[in-house]
């Protein structure tokens, strides 16, 4: 009787903690459901409230500084976000946000991209930016048309190192003397100096004299505006070409630009 009575308290006991395993899974699976039907948070999106530049009125930057390494030059940099409109560079965390307009990425970050939503390789990729970049053979002074918006490349990173120096990739806003006789005199202080192309520039090849005519960039904003850029220089609190040597600080990005709005045809400063 005692053997009998013990196995149906033991029986007993074990279907209780069958039924109370259950019952915790049960809820445990219904929690983790209800969990996953909860709304999730909306991601913040930055708000910009600074003031913008005016169109048609020449703005000038001086020493924008991004990343560099001379000892890693190759070795990818953060990349740097910078608003036309605000006249700014913007955080990283802008980049799904219409507040930044071109995009310095690449060698020693200097080749530029625009804010597009639609080209994978692009910073703004998927978010609401609508803008690119292109770059013409003429001086900032005589870009006078807008282009049409089929000419704007819209990746990262495709304009840089002009094909006339060494390591140049097409027509460039910057040429790169490696050697230090294409622009400089062939001393040591000349080499690896990088020229931007805003003004035409004279360079020595093989006996020969070559002129070499002015870059201009040209943006679609963010927004749809339209932004022509002329490059000074990339060394800090250095404008004139004579003046650049390899171990002047560089780097520090000064250029001047105007912004006329979406549906120009025209670029003006009044």
């Amino acid at each position: 009787m005692n053997v009998k009575s013990n196995q149906s308290k033991g029986t007993i006991s074990s279907i209780v903690r069958v039924l109370l395993c259950s019952w915790m899974l049960l809820n445990l699976v219904t929690a983790c459901s209800d969990k996953k039907n909860d709304p999730q948070p909306e991601e913040e999106v930055p708000e910009e409230t600074g003031a913008t530049v005016p169109y048609y009125t020449l703005q000038r930057v001086e020493n924008l500084a991004v990343e560099t390494d001379d000892e890693n030059p190759t070795e990818a940099k953060t990349a740097v976000l910078f608003s036309l409109e605000y006249k700014k560079e913007q955080p990283l965390s802008y980049a799904k946000t219409t507040f930044w307009d071109i995009s310095l990425t690449g060698l020693y970050n200097s080749f530029f991209g625009g804010n597009n939503n639609t080209d994978a390789t692009n910073l703004g990729f998927q978010g609401p930016g609508k803008g690119g970049v292109m770059i013409v053979e003429k001086s900032f002074d005589e870009v006078v048309d807008v282009p049409v918006d089929s000419e704007f490349k819209n990746g990262a990173g495709v304009f840089g190192t002009d094909i006339n120096g060494a390591f140049g990739e097409g027509i460039g806003w910057y040429l790169y003397d490696f050697g230090g006789t294409l622009v400089g005199d062939g001393s040591e202080e000349k080499k690896h100096v990088a020229y931007a192309i805003g003004e035409p520039i004279s360079i020595k090849a093989n006996g020969t004299t070559k002129e070499i005519s002015g870059r201009t960039i040209i943006a679609r904003t963010a927004k749809g505006d339209y932004a022509k850029i002329k490059m000074i220089s990339c060394y800090k609190d250095t404008f004139n070409r004579d003046q650049m040597f390899r171990d002047t600080p560089h780097m520090f990005f000064t250029f001047e630009y105007v912004i006329v709005p979406a549906g120009s045809t025209k670029f003006e400063i009044k």
